[in-house]
């Protein structure tokens, strides 16, 4: 089978989202709703992308410049077959053409892949709903064959029982869209060019019209106000987390999970309540994220804890390390196995060794910590002085008292102990105590100063 041209229409204001926004432009998981329906024709091996855009500008056009896609603008908007019809110039002569809904993010390549397997015929999406109100029905004679779609406006009672609706998808030949295309027209009520017109020149044209009915429901439902953009975000979470228990993830709570890109679990991963995860996050087996951690583009090894309110990006931690509560990684952060970040622990840029520890109120900005080093509560690296960035190597088995701060560039040596409280600018020799502070004075005698008495 041929590599299908796919075309997206992309044209609707939104008028319900209240927005400056174009419609198709709204996220669902972090990702524009455009970008979930380009994934899925991607997914099918289109040959040629075509999007057909209007309301807003060249918002389109420049969030998606740089995928090979090819854009037309419908101006005015006069319905979709209207709309169709602005990527004609785009239609190979050739081959088939799937039209899909920029609005309608969740439909699932295996669906599209059933509706491309009629060549030569025109296939139409369809589904059964338990309230069809609003939508065309499906009508078809005594044989099954589609013979006509009725708008709901249009239907009499008979015909509004059918639970059989048109979603809208359709595949066909590019011969015969190019000609259905040519021949669109507007007199209808609306004044508007439908794509639905196509079905009985199809059939008066031999060319046969066949249906897919889609599986779920909520593959083929469009967005038109932020309700039902927030009613697609959580069934968009909710089988992305079915998808992870059914490989051995615990979720706590699937309803309060949140997924904004790619997350791969090896088994017997515990998730709790409230977490997000953003762009690309890869977590080893037996790990535990606590309630309420945001983690994104992390790679995290067997074994390791991340308590509440932690919050990653762009690190690499190893295998049985203990992060959090409301620690930080940022990017460059790379941890050795069983590492310890404790609460309010910064790192940044930053490498600490196998069995390290920073467990309290500390800020690791551009250093390189050996193995099993202590970092003492209130620890800095002073790493920036304005202008530029410095580099502090802390050797292994070096023991930092609190309240220190090391200013880079600086090296501590290999068991080095600092005494708490020390500002250190010089290298710091190995296996020897540094101490670095201002001699302790009491001034005898000295009193409080207290507020002047107000005058009544």
């Amino acid at each position: 089978m041929s590599k299908p041209t796919v075309v997206i229409l992309a044209a609707g204001k939104g008028t319900r989202m209240r927005s400056a926004l174009p419609k198709v432009l709204h996220a669902i998981a972090g990702k524009p709703m455009l970008g979930h329906v380009l994934d899925a024709a991607a997914a099918v091996s289109a040959e040629r992308l075509v999007v057909v855009y209007g309301h807003g500008g060249d918002a389109v056009p420049r969030s998606f410049g740089d995928r090979g896609i090819r854009f037309a603008l419908q101006e005015p908007q006069l319905g979709t077959g209207h709309a169709l019809q602005q990527a004609l110039p785009h239609l190979p002569s050739v081959g088939s053409t799937l039209v899909l809904y920029g609005d309608v993010p969740l439909i699932r390549p295996e669906t599209l892949a059933r509706v491309l397997s009629h060549p030569g015929a025109l296939c139409l999406l369809t589904a059964n709903l338990a309230d069809p109100t609003g939508y065309g029905r499906i009508m078809r004679d005594a044989n099954g064959n589609v013979v006509r779609i009725v708008e709901e406006k249009d239907a009499n009672a008979e015909q509004k029982m059918v639970r059989e609706i048109n979603t809208g998808i359709i595949a066909a030949p590019n011969a015969a869209l190019r000609d259905w295309l040519a021949r669109l027209t507007n007199d209808n009520a609306q004044r508007e060019y439908y794509l639905t017109d196509v079905v009985p020149m199809a059939i008066a044209g031999g060319v046969p019209v066949t249906t897919e009915t889609v599986d779920a429901e909520w593959e083929i439902q469009g967005v038109n106000s932020r309700e039902q953009l927030s009613e697609l975000e959580r069934r968009y979470q909710l089988n992305r987390a079915r998808e992870l228990m059914a490989g051995g993830v615990t979720l706590l709570d699937p309803a309060r999970f949140d997924l904004r890109g790619t997350l791969q679990c090896a088994q017997d991963v515990t998730i709790d309540v409230g977490c997000v995860f953003e762009g690309t996050v890869v977590i080893g087996a037996d790990c535990r994220v606590g309630a309420h951690c945001v983690i994104k583009d992390c790679t995290i090894e067997n074994g390791t804890s991340i308590a509440p309110f932690s919050h990653l990006d762009g690190a690499r931690v190893g295998r049985d390390c203990r992060i959090g509560p409301y620690a930080r990684l940022r990017p460059g952060a790379q941890l050795g196995p069983e590492a310890h970040v404790g609460n309010f622990v910064e790192v940044k840029n930053s490498t600490l060794g196998e069995g390290s520890k920073a467990n309290h109120l500390s800020y690791l900005g551009d250093a390189v910590v050996g193995k099993q080093v202590n970092i003492g509560a209130g620890t800095i690296t002073c790493n920036y002085d304005g202008a530029n960035k410095y580099t502090t190597v802390i050797e292994d088995g070096a023991f930092i008292g609190s309240n220190s701060a090391l200013v880079a560039p600086v090296k501590i040596g290999r068991g080095a102990t600092i005494g708490a409280g020390s500002t250190v600018t010089k290298e710091a020799p190995a296996e020897q105590l540094t101490v670095a502070r201002g001699r302790q004075t009491t001034v005898s005698g000295w009193k409080r100063p207290v507020k002047a008495k107000r005058s009544e």
